[in-house]
């Protein structure tokens, strides 16, 4: 498992990304880590079976990261550290429907 200090390494001197893939053009995905503390999200048959929040950012005219694009995930239980401290809740809803 990784620790944070890792994942911070990892990201910055590798260019890596936390998912990794069989195929990246078909995007058959092989495992995903989250990229706050390493976990690896669990998978069966290519398919994420827990909760993971995916961020995916293009930057445009008004920024200062103005054309890059950014990604990544987090398992629930970061998700929950990150949210909890927010000033401003989040909005949250229940979907009745899963499509």
């Amino acid at each position: 498992m990784f620790n944070k200090l890792t994942i911070l390494s990892y990201t910055i001197k590798g260019g890596a990304s936390m998912r990794k893939y069989f195929n990246k053009k078909t995007g058959n995905v092989r495992s995903v880590y989250c990229n706050l503390c390493g976990k690896e999200i669990h998978m069966e048959n290519g398919i994420i079976t827990e909760g993971v929040f995916f961020a995916n950012q293009n930057w445009g005219y008004f920024s200062n990261k103005d054309g890059q694009a950014d990604s990544f995930d987090l398992c629930e239980e970061c998700y929950d550290s990150i949210i909890k401290n927010f000033v401003i809740p989040i909005e949250s809803t229940t979907v009745k429907e899963y499509i």
